[in-house]
């Protein structure tokens, strides 16, 4: 099998029951917050957590490579204010450690923030926040130096995802995800998580072949699949370059069964976590069985 479909699970109780969470809807991958993750803080891991994680891991036959954890939402490595920005890399570490400890091999995060207002009618509106974006992206390379030199002893990749764009959210262009990528030291720590909703949302078609084709030869060229670690798979409720992020079930929004059909038959996405977080979970056996019938078309 080349193709590994999951879910973002649940892992309510304890982190050792989102791999039972993945077998109870036939995954082969899943992601998962290793915390709350609408709280700064967190309790570290007991070790019977952790040896509960592995042992149910190894029931599952998933493997560390397919998973991949969210970090907070609360994180913000782009923040403008010194204070908070400090206080989301220092959470931001302590996420790389909790995957580290696990056993895991990659952390999934929104790139960051500029939070930047500035009024359409002002006649240097698009100078002003295109300089906004370009120090945000700075910060945020900055912050993901300062995290892997905080984290030499570790192998865990931080996987930045592409945005939709909402309000002053970066990562909406493949160019702010090299801008990124181009200034950090040690690229073997980094790679991207690519979200269809996101993508098509962030003025990226997919859902002819020509399109399809088109945005992974631009993302290719801009980015590069050496960096691809994981997918995200939805559905699109807002119209193609709304900047709007609300996800859909596979073929009931704007994007349609044919893209994924593009993606499961693509061999650039194979050995990686291609994960739902479509917005009915009570759907996602079917979803899941759907995709692979695909792969044997």
């Amino acid at each position: 099998m080349s193709k590994f479909v999951g879910a973002h699970v649940s892992a309510s109780g304890g982190v050792d029951n989102a791999p039972l969470n993945a077998m109870a809807i036939g995954a082969k991958a899943f992601a998962l917050f290793t915390k709350n993750q609408r709280q700064w803080v967190a309790k570290p891991l007991e070790t019977k957590t952790i040896d509960a994680f592995h042992k149910n891991l190894e029931d599952s036959g998933i493997l560390p490579k397919h998973i991949l954890p969210h970090d907070s939402y609360l994180i913000n490595l782009g923040h403008p204010e010194v204070e908070k920005l400090e206080k989301s890399r220092e959470a931001f570490v302590d996420e790389l450690e909790r995957c580290r400890i696990l056993g895991l091999d990659r952390l999934n995060f929104h790139p960051g923030s500029h939070l930047v207002k500035v009024p359409k009618k002002d006649p240097a509106y698009a100078d002003k926040i295109m300089q906004a974006e370009l120090e945000c992206l700075d910060v945020i390379s900055e912050s993901l130096n300062r995290a892997i030199d905080a984290t030499k002893d570790s192998n865990v990749k931080l996987v930045i995802e592409n945005t939709a764009g909402q309000g002053s959210n970066l990562g909406y262009k493949f160019e702010h995800l090299a801008h990124i990528i181009n200034k950090v030291e040690d690229k073997s720590r980094v790679g991207i998580c690519l979200d269809t909703c996101h993508t098509f949302t962030g003025g990226y078609d997919l859902r002819s072949k020509e399109a399809y084709d088109e945005t992974m030869d631009a993302f290719e060229k801009i980015v590069g699949f050496e960096y691809l670690m994981g997918m995200h798979i939805n559905d699109s409720k807002p119209k193609l370059g709304s900047r709007v992020d609300r996800h859909h079930s596979l073929g009931q929004g704007e994007l349609g069964w044919d893209t994924f059909r593009f993606i499961m038959t693509d061999s650039r996405m194979d050995d990686i976590p291609l994960v739902l977080e479509t917005i009915d979970e009570s759907i996602w056996p079917e979803e899941i069985k759907a995709l692979y019938a695909f792969t044997q078309e």
